[in-house]
């Protein structure tokens, strides 16, 4: 296996969005206009023009009082992309992936317009979108250029609490292992990496995956 890793610890995100910032600047996409609607989030959701996330959900804790659950959504990076595989039935290689692991749209992924949807439906998260700008499929391609250069991907570089960290499998796995540790010592048994053995984006909570999605 081997190849990059991200570990995104969600009991060290303060919801900054410099994650979310710094992928809009250094992949130069707009902003996506959106209207008040009741949630912090915003946008609303993954698009075209948006390939990090940083999701808001509220849950009542007590009277008066709230806990919040900050997830900082992306593309995970399978190990065994279903978006590769379904891909490859109606184009070759207009997905693929790097010596390091980076699932990559490529431009001839413009061709797979018609059948956009059903890439997004291969994908266990919903995370490719269409990009009307580019003309092709989109999202997080592991800031592949940077990590090529021997540079860390922007959203981690951004990040100011280390929620957001990057390396090779075995330096992330260990610190995957002592976060986790941490998390079980101060939230309970309900602290767990999801989809581990999957993904090269792993993500620790600390509660149910689904309460980091929507609010109650």
């Amino acid at each position: 296996m081997s190849g990059n890793f991200f570990l995104i610890d969600t009991t060290r995100c303060i919801a900054c969005r410099g994650c979310q910032i710094a992928c809009k600047q250094w992949n130069k996409l707009p902003a996506t206009k959106t209207e008040q609607y009741g949630s912090y989030q915003n946008p609303v959701e993954l698009d075209g023009n948006t390939y990090r996330l940083v999701r808001f959900a509220e849950h009542p804790l007590k009277e008066n009082d709230v806990v919040w659950y900050f997830f900082s959504d992306s593309c995970r990076h399978c190990l065994n992309p279903p978006c590769k595989s379904k891909a490859d039935q109606i184009l070759k290689d207009a997905i693929t992936v790097t010596d390091f692991g980076a699932v990559i749209f490529t431009d001839k992924t413009s061709a797979l317009r018609k059948n956009w949807k059903i890439i997004k439906h291969a994908c266990p998260w919903s995370i490719p979108n269409w990009s009307e700008d580019k003309k092709m499929l989109t999202k997080c391609h592991m800031c592949h250029d940077r990590v090529e250069a021997g540079l860390l991907p922007a959203c981690v570089k951004a990040c100011p609490t280390d929620a957001l960290m990057f390396g090779d499998e075995m330096n992330i796995k260990e610190i995957a292992a002592r976060h986790l540790n941490a998390a079980r010592k101060r939230f309970g048994d309900k602290a767990r990496i999801l989809d581990h053995n999957e993904v090269r984006a792993l993500y620790l909570v600390v509660d149910d995956y689904e309460k980091y999605l929507a609010s109650e």
